[in-house]
């Protein structure tokens, strides 16, 4: 356990430790973090199965609380008063780092706020282990969560993000991918990205190309399988024309009725001026969506 963990669950105040766990592999789940877990007085997760199951492994026992976004409101009070009481509060999430698209964030707000203390226990994270594994720049990048699940909103969101001069990272669902790579081919061009998936497990997995050959590769298959973090390349002069505000879905799908992907795809670019092989791949997301 951390120095100032063991200090406050003397009694004199409490404290608040953010953890992070394994990704996948239990392995990674470092030696720290688990003399943290088995000291502390309670152990707030997001789903106590999950993390039964890590605890399970270490032989650790603490009590747990669950702590996740439909029930945060009403839990952030009863932990706030236990770490005033002097308890040691271990943070976790049911994988990787917390705070990164979990309710972590307001919890650390609210203990700030009450003047007590926090600490971290570095370790996994889905997003960092992406990002080395991409081949893309990593002096510099930008995580943005989940995409809008509507495809307007969507495309939106990219173009507000198009011009960062870094690497996008994206967490998604597999459901979803084929449909979100395309509309990033759509509004960003073909740059350079990768598609990690089941990092750190038995399948992992980490497809390297441009987006319009991940799009044709996603759109044609079933959805893939595991946890899914997608990362883009900077923006780059020669990377070609991004989307207009056109009505490609409509288009396509008037251009679709009796024509073929590529026929539908070739009359529409032809029609809009939008570059061709965007077109095409958001054409085969569309036909896949129908079918």
């Amino acid at each position: 356990m951390p120095d100032n963990a063991k200090e406050h669950a003397s009694g004199r105040s409490g404290s608040l430790v953010v953890v992070a766990t394994p990704i996948g592999n239990l392995g990674d789940l470092s030696k720290r973090a688990a003399a943290t877990l088995a000291g502390a007085d309670l152990i707030a997760c997001e789903d106590t199965r999950v993390t039964a199951k890590l605890l399970a492994a270490e032989g650790i026992r603490t009590p747990m609380l669950v702590y996740h976004d439909h029930n945060a409101a009403r839990v952030r009070p009863v932990l706030i008063e236990r770490l005033r009481q002097g308890a040691t509060v271990a943070l976790v999430s049911d994988a990787g780092t917390p705070l990164v698209s979990d309710p972590g964030f307001k919890l650390v707000e609210a203990a700030l706020a009450e003047g007590i203390a926090i600490t971290a226990v570095p370790g996994p994270s889905a997003i960092l282990a992406a990002l080395v594994l991409s081949g893309l720049p990593s002096d510099r990048f930008f995580f943005a969560g989940f995409l809008p699940p509507k495809d307007a909103a969507r495309r939106t969101e990219i173009r507000a993000l198009a011009q960062i001069p870094g690497t996008l990272i994206f967490y998604e669902s597999a459901t979803r991918l084929a449909k979100t790579l395309a509309d990033l081919l759509f509004v960003l061009g073909p740059r350079r990205a990768a598609v990690a998936r089941e990092l750190t497990k038995r399948f992992e997995e980490v497809r390297r190309d441009r987006l319009d050959a991940l799009v044709a590769h996603y759109a044609e298959g079933p959805p893939p399988k595991g946890e899914i973090v997608v990362l883009i390349a900077p923006p780059d002069a020669e990377e070609g024309a991004a989307a207009t505000d056109v009505d490609l879905d409509a288009a396509l799908a008037e251009a679709l009725a009796g024509r073929s992907v590529r026929e539908a795809a070739a009359l529409v670019a032809a029609e809009t001026g939008l570059p061709r092989r965007a077109v095409y791949a958001r054409a085969l997301a569309l036909k896949a969506g129908r079918d």
